[in-house]
């Protein structure tokens, strides 16, 4: 994980109060969660402040994060970055640090993996991207990286996933690759 930036008291009213009105306006993200348990896990004495400024990336890269469940094992709240589509300040990346150094030419940026870490997320894996599709339909027009397994990585691939056709795909490119419409989801326990 990156170091962390500290909010300002404007700073995190602002976060504060945009997720609480996206918490109230999809209510079916979190059906028999309530927004004070949320916030109080936040703001509490026993509150990270990371995760607010984490949050507040989120939501600086077009993720719109929403609660979207709840941990009982560890007695967490996740929050996933609900965008209608990719997020846009995370797209046209490679998957990872590895495939950004195996291309010759027209290098992006940067990479989701190292992104993501930066940010204090972790991108969403086949099952998690799947979960978020029950919610909503989410990349109806862009395509996000998914967490690849290890195996698939040492041949040089990985996989990322959309929705068509009223249905969920995961596909596979090189890691090197990149697109305009891809980005990532990463989501955080709170």
């Amino acid at each position: 994980m990156g170091s962390k930036s500290s909010l300002s008291a404007k700073q995190i009213e602002v976060i504060l109060k945009t997720l609480k009105d996206r918490f109230e306006k999809n209510k079916n993200r979190h059906k028999g969660i309530e927004w004070a348990k949320v916030q109080a896990c936040l703001t509490g004495k026993k509150a990270d402040p990371g995760k607010l400024w984490t949050l507040s990336e989120m939501e600086r890269t077009g993720g719109e994060p929403d609660v979207t469940g709840y941990d009982q094992k560890t007695g967490e709240y996740i929050f996933t970055d609900c965008s209608p589509e990719s997020p846009a300040g995370r797209r046209s990346l490679c998957y990872d640090k590895e495939g950004l150094d195996s291309r010759k030419e027209f290098k992006p940026e940067n990479n989701a993996i190292e992104m993501a870490a930066t940010m204090g997320i972790d991108i969403l894996n086949e099952a998690q991207y799947r979960e978020l599709q029950k919610l909503g339909k989410f990349d109806t027009k862009t395509s996000c990286w998914l967490k690849t397994p290890d195996e698939i990585r040492k041949l040089g691939g990985s996989i990322f996933g959309d929705f068509r056709y009223g249905t969920v795909f995961v596909y596979h490119n090189g890691a090197q690759s990149y697109y305009g419409g891809r980005g990532f989801r990463g989501f955080l326990k709170v």
